[in-house]
């Protein structure tokens, strides 16, 4: 019995040895890490998050205004006070500044202008300031326009061509579509298509409103007022309109950047502008045409139709003024006590459309709560081994256009030395925590995740977000986020996370008041994401070797094949699959396994130098770049990894294998032979360099 315990006993402590050199610490290093962590828990200050987000959301703060340098010195001094060296990144981006002058007005049968903007509300009295602005969507275009009115569903792609095959007439009309199924500006853009002659987008009660719930102030849910602000920019690239690749440095400063003329870009050039519900249903309620298909009916309280024919006119007008705005990144940096030249990444946009209490602020008062806390392990000489920055990013609202910027700035740099980029926008938007992620991250996250308890409960993190799962589900990443240049464009392995819930998204209504009130009155679930976050980092910046889960890549990839799959077969019966892309699959198991296997034994017994160290890592930090392909996608060649991308008919969605994704989208078999090799090669590339790494592991 004795024997049968010591041997017990001898296979949990191998098991618990290859559990933790999984990670990526030496054996000899674990129990400093794990001090270290301890101290990072107890240091977190629960009461800097109220702080910090009520003071970030005093004023409506748009990229460009005066509000929005004043949140930006903030920040800057309190990274500067926690010890971080602290730098600004201006950009001149052509963009609209302000929502200009707007109107909607009914002219036939009746006549009566409509309102634009959320109501004064009793008891709230972050509603009645004279800094809101009424609804907009930046980078409309301008124009006058009195015609008929036409229904568009959600104004998709497939919306669009619903109406053409039941004889709809766009051309001329001005197009209603609700907010929701795609980023608003494809609305834009397919209406633009089709030939409207304007655009209206409103919040629907069945997407966010009474049919939901109670409705602001008494719920969570969009009142008749309330409206959804935001871009309607849409290119083949993410960024600056004017600089494609290269980024939009001040016109005053010495490297001169040519930028195209905005004749020559992608911008909307009809009007295009927000309304709430309760504007929308003075328009809707007058329409006479044909019922709506099945799947159209909204949520208020008549029938849909399709058009308002000749009796129904509307004008609308938008005269929007676009001209170059100065706007700057905030970036803090904790460098690396041994390898500085390694880069752990965090950002969170912080312009807003209004107050942006939960977007985006709840992650900039994390991230500024995160540099404090970190900055007291500097001060007791328990700083990071590889260098932290915490970057918070302008112009996000407009476009993701200031970390664009800065990526294709520093794209060089970052080839070269970024571990990961984790993003927060929104980050603590409610009390249910989530995320999705590249492949090589989900471990650590999920780790991370069992280290930092729940408040108001017994449970961790992991055990509240797994529920009665297994294992937590973790999402793929898409569009929509400042993760999109890091992560599509130079193939940086990201992250894009945090806590959801209730929201009044892209309102006036987004202040602190609402935040404190339905969100999360116990402000307790910042700090605990800034826990949960503190950890991942210091797994990430402390580990000797780069915590990557390199095995997860196949895992990963057969599954999304199997999808893409099936996809193909929908619609081409005779395909035979991906063969050259599923064995490059099956020898990179094999491969990653071989590498767990070899460094899992290395790093239990303290066997590799710093030499081998910094040589192991260089190369892990090529990995992910095995997937960015020089000639990128069809559909924007800026788009380059083949892994992941934005969903370039919705703006959201994630593609995971984009380029096979775009032939499923066109129905089309004729590309398919060449992504295989393609996917095939970059796969093969993959195994090659880790195949590298094990013959270092002697």
């Amino acid at each position: 019995m004795r024997r049968f315990l010591v041997h017990i006993i001898l296979f949990l402590c191998s098991y618990l040895a290859i559990a933790q050199s999984n990670d990526g610490f030496l054996s000899q290093s674990q129990t400093k890490e794990d001090q270290i962590e301890d101290y990072f828990l107890r240091s977190v200050d629960f009461d800097q998050y109220k702080i910090h987000l009520k003071t970030l959301t005093q004023k409506p703060h748009v990229a460009g205004s005066k509000a929005n340098e004043e949140v930006r010195d903030y920040m800057a001094n309190v990274m500067k006070n926690a010890g971080m060296t602290v730098a600004l990144y201006p950009y001149d981006i052509y963009m609209s500044k302000n929502p200009g002058s707007s109107l909607i007005e009914l002219i036939t049968p009746v006549r009566e202008p409509l309102n634009q903007q959320e109501y004064i509300l009793e008891g709230d009295a972050y509603s009645s300031s004279t800094d809101l602005w009424k609804g907009w969507n930046a980078y409309s275009g301008s124009g006058d326009v009195t015609s008929e009115v036409v229904y568009a569903n959600y104004g998709t792609k497939e919306d669009f061509e619903k109406l053409k095959e039941l004889g709809v007439e766009v051309k001329g009309k001005i197009v209603m579509a609700r907010y929701g199924q795609n980023f608003r500006g494809y609305k834009a853009k397919f209406a633009e298509e089709n030939g409207a002659a304007g655009l209206i987008i409103y919040t629907d009660p069945a997407d966010s409103g009474f049919t939901k719930g109670l409705v602001y102030p008494d719920g969570v849910y969009s009142n008749e007022s309330a409206i959804q602000r935001g871009s309607v920019l849409t290119e083949e690239f993410t960024g600056d309109p004017l600089t494609p690749y290269e980024p939009a440095l001040p016109l005053d400063g010495k490297k001169k950047i040519k930028r195209l003329d905005p004749k020559d870009t992608n911008m909307p050039t009809i009007p295009v502008t927000p309304i709430g519900y309760g504007s929308a249903q003075k328009i809707l309620s007058l329409m006479s045409g044909k019922v709506v298909p099945e799947g159209w009916q909204g949520g208020l309280p008549f029938t849909y139709r399709l058009d308002g024919g000749d009796e129904l006119k509307l004008r609308l007008m938008v005269d929007q003024k676009r001209d170059f705005v100065r706007v700057h990144n905030v970036v803090g940096t904790f460098k690396g006590t041994e390898y500085p030249d390694e880069w752990i990444i965090l950002g969170c946009h912080y312009d807003a459309w209004g107050y942006g209490a939960t977007d985006p602020n709840s992650g900039t008062a994390m991230l500024l709560g995160l540099s404090e806390t970190l900055g007291k392990l500097v001060k007791e000489g328990k700083g990071p081994k590889r260098s932290i920055l915490i970057a918070h990013w302008d112009a996000e609202e407009h476009g993701v256009i200031g970390s664009a910027e800065w990526v294709e700035q520093m794209r060089a740099e970052l080839n070269a030395k970024a571990v990961a980029y984790l993003n927060f926008d929104g980050g603590v938007s409610g009390k249910n925590f989530g995320a999705s992620a590249s492949p090589t991250l989900k471990k650590v996250l999920v780790e991370a995740s069992k280290e930092v308890n729940y408040p108001e409960t017994d449970k961790t993190v992991y055990q509240v977000w797994k529920g009665d799962k297994d294992a937590p589900t973790i999402g793929n990443l898409g569009g929509g986020s400042d993760h999109i240049g890091f992560y599509m464009h130079v193939g940086v392995p990201s992250l894009s996370g945090g806590t959801s819930g209730p929201t009044l998204y892209h309102t006036n209504y987004d202040s602190f008041g609402f935040y404190e009130k339905f969100v999360d009155p116990s402000f307790k679930m910042g700090p605990m994401v800034e826990q949960l976050v503190g950890i991942m980092t210091l797994r990430l910046a402390n580990a000797e070797i780069i915590p990557y889960d390199v095995k997860r890549y196949a895992t990963d990839l057969k599954l999304h094949f199997a999808k893409v799959t099936e996809d193909v077969k929908s619609f081409d019966k005779e395909f035979q699959g991906f063969a050259l892309a599923n064995s490059s699959i099956e020898k990179l198991e094999k491969v990653a396994s071989r590498f767990e296997e070899r460094l899992s034994t290395m790093l239990n017994n303290n066997s590799l130098s710093k030499n081998e160290i910094t040589s192991i890592n260089s190369k892990m930090l090529a990995l992910e770049k095995s997937f960015i392909d020089p000639k990128g996608m069809y559909y924007g060649d800026w788009y380059k990894s083949l892994y992941a991308s934005t969903d370039p008919f919705s703006g959201y969605a994630s593609w995971m294998l984009p380029g096979i994704e775009y032939e499923i989208s066109l129905k089309s078999s004729d590309r398919l032979k060449e992504w295989d090799l393609r996917y095939g090669k970059a796969i093969d590339k993959l195994s090659g360099k880790i195949n590298a790494i094990i013959s270092e592991l002697k």
